[in-house]
């Protein structure tokens, strides 16, 4: 089983908290298509005649692209590799870029999934973080996409932020769950080096993040989803049965999945790769047949590091049983002797042969799997 990223490096504009590779200049868009196209070509033996199951266009914003457009780079897809009948295809998408015109092409294209930035449903916070679309767009464009057929659809929230009251919040997860929205992503908001929001607090124009008002957030929407019969499958992702997100879930199964356009990663399960975060950069080299990338191999220790990472952080948790037959004895022993202070804590425990996080052990998953690592001069 294997997945396809594709990384559309345009936005309207640039949202304050935001680090992905994007950019605001919308000229270059149909050569960057040109371009995508071209480096599928160029790396159609990546995934070694695998199957594939998911197709994501992430960014940036997928949906400033036309359908045409979109259209294109599927078409150039299944020209190249074998894809599943029943593949799951994503695309990440701006309320205020889901019009009627749109849904409904989009309703007509081979796409079965959209993934909507909504981040707020409050007016207020979409201006602080700089979003273009309004809260009333964000309501209007999700009962238009279930309208147009689009019932395995994600919604993104962010908890974690000033303006973000307790009292919105619950009322941005009582709308998810008034909507009927099978599939949840809703993520804390994190201040990156060299964002607007990064510069603010810096500048002191903005209070920095109260991790303990995240903390108690990120608590209610755990209590606010199982309730509403959306299991947490990952840490930050919750689904009703059966709508699990298939193009995320390998990643956290470690899949492999190749990564195609400016600052995309790629994996297979031996090496990690990007392409250069710079569109001119990256079109001139595909221009020249050549594409823009670093590669790291990876070692034994990296990908242990990598399996934990992600496991730990999923419903069905981390194997002990995987980690002894595909790593070693070493690096199950490993785990283990590190494991009492965690149950003691009661952060972790042991379930046939699995390790778990617990509810309180969620809000400290980076802190746990770090101190798990091993790192290659241990060795």
């Amino acid at each position: 089983m294997a997945g396809i990223y594709l990384h559309i490096p345009f936005c309207k504009k640039a949202c304050h908290y935001c680090d992905f590779h994007f950019s605001t200049s919308l000229g270059p868009k149909a050569d960057m298509v040109k371009s995508i196209c071209k480096e599928l070509t160029l790396r159609k033996s990546y995934l070694e005649a695998e199957q594939v199951e998911t197709i994501y266009f992430g960014g940036g914003t997928p949906t400033l692209l036309s359908t045409d457009e979109l259209q294109k780079i599927l078409d150039t897809i299944h020209q190249l590799f074998t894809v599943s009948g029943k593949a799951e295809i994503t695309l990440e998408a701006n309320p205020d870029d889901l019009h009627a015109q749109k849904v409904k092409e989009l309703s007509q294209s081979p796409i079965n999934r959209l993934s909507i930035g909504v981040q707020s449903f409050f007016d207020d916070d979409l201006l602080w973080m700089n979003r273009s679309h309004t809260g009333a767009e964000a309501d209007s464009c999700i009962k238009r996409s279930q309208d147009a057929g689009f019932e395995n659809s994600n919604v993104d929230l962010i908890y974690g932020f000033p303006l973000l009251s307790d009292n919105k919040w619950e009322q941005n997860i009582a709308q998810i769950i008034h909507l009927n929205i099978p599939h949840l992503s809703s993520y804390a908001m994190t201040v990156e080096q060299g964002t607007a929001l990064h510069h603010f607090i810096e500048n002191k124009k903005q209070t920095p993040l109260n991790e303990v008002q995240s903390a108690q957030q990120f608590l209610y929407l755990l209590h606010q989803t199982e309730q509403a019969g959306l299991q947490q499958y990952e840490i930050s992702n919750f689904a009703k049965a059966g709508k699990e997100s298939i193009h995320n879930s390998n990643y956290w199964k470690g899949e492999k999945y190749l990564g195609i356009g400016p600052s995309a990663h790629s994996f297979n399960a031996h090496s990690r790769q990007w392409n250069v975060a710079n569109n001119t950069k990256y079109m001139q080299s595909i221009a020249q047949n050549k594409v823009p990338q670093s590669i790291e191999i990876l070692s034994l220790n990296n990908r242990f590091n990598e399996y934990l990472m992600t496991s730990l952080r999923t419903t069905w948790g981390t194997d002990l049983s995987k980690i002894y037959t595909d790593f070693g004895p070493d690096f199950k022993t490993h785990i283990l002797s590190k494991l009492t202070q965690y149950e003691e804590k009661e952060w972790l425990f042991l379930e046939a042969d699995h390790l778990f996080l617990t509810k309180n052990g969620k809000l400290f998953a980076d802190r746990i799997a770090a101190d798990l690592f091993i790192v290659d001069d241990e060795n």
